[in-house]
């Protein structure tokens, strides 16, 4: 499936082909609450880094954030490069060198009707915010972290892997 995307003033436009486009990945850690998740949590899609087209490549700027270790305490920065808006302050896509074939579009940035998921996984609640609601269907499943499971294994067990690919 072709994803259209965009920041919010405008100045930033782009498209990435995925075979992931289900928005169902709810991650409620405090990187992704902070810089892309207003209702407590970001969705992040799946793309291919190889087709991601770019138009405003001027007004896009990278933050890598700062993770502490948990058990040795020590702090390090993050491969992880989340794209956004300089203007307006858009959260754009994460991309990750650990992983360079693939880009990770926000949900909220893409202007493209997505497909409903037939179920969400819900991840990283033990740092979810306390104000923060889950709204759960009855299918949805709970992680305290990460889940083994992949975007890419989520749609091959659901079989909802882009129709048009």
């Amino acid at each position: 499936m072709k994803l259209e995307g965009s920041c919010h003033c405008g100045s930033v436009h782009f498209s990435v082909l995925s075979d992931h486009p289900y928005p169902f990945n709810h991650c409620y850690c405090s990187i992704c609450r902070k810089t892309a998740g207003g209702g407590g949590f970001a969705i992040n899609l799946g793309g291919n880094f190889e087709t991601l087209k770019v138009e405003g490549e001027k007004y896009i700027s990278v933050y890598q954030a700062i993770i502490k270790n948990s058990e040795t305490g020590e702090t390090q920065e993050s491969p992880g490069q989340r794209h956004f808006c300089n203007k307006c302050g858009s959260a754009l896509w994460q991309w990750n060198p650990r992983w360079p074939e693939l880009v990770h579009p926000f949900a909220s940035a893409i202007d493209t009707d997505l497909p409903v998921p037939p179920e969400r996984t819900h991840m990283m609640l033990g740092s979810k915010a306390s104000w923060v609601e889950l709204h759960c269907g009855p299918h949805d499943k709970f992680f305290k972290e990460y889940p083994q499971e992949s975007l890419a294994d989520w749609h091959l067990r659901l079989g909802t892997r882009d129709r048009n690919a």
